[in-house]
């Protein structure tokens, strides 16, 4: 049953190839383009001389963002490690909220 099946990832032999390197590219890339996201939503609100209504949504942009790249510079420094650790459900569910939080105002300043 070898027949090019990967072995258990449990197991001491195992051999991760580019994996943690293509995922580490992928937070980057990822954090590249959450980081474009909230630059573009506080140019929106500074250009649009920002009312009282866009502060909020600015920072709230804000602080999802720094949400995003502190879980993101974690796991891409755990990436570097031989065996690297799982993803665990908080991190994934804070990354998944601050990249949602940060589209949801950018959505509500353009609109």
């Amino acid at each position: 049953m070898s027949g090019g099946l990967a072995r258990c990832s449990g197991s001491p032999d195992r051999d991760p190839g580019l994996q943690p390197e293509r995922t580490r590219l992928a937070w980057r890339r990822t954090t590249l383009a959450v980081t474009v996201a909230s630059v573009l939503a506080v140019r929106t609100a500074l250009h649009g001389r920002a009312g009282s209504g866009e502060l909020p949504a600015v920072a709230c942009a804000i602080l999802a963002w720094l949400g995003f790249v502190v879980v993101a510079h974690q796991r891409i420094r755990a990436l570097s490690t031989p065996r690297p650790p799982l993803l665990t459900h908080r991190a994934a569910l804070l990354t998944a909220i601050c990249a949602a939080l940060v589209a949801a105002c950018g959505a509500a300043l353009v609109g």
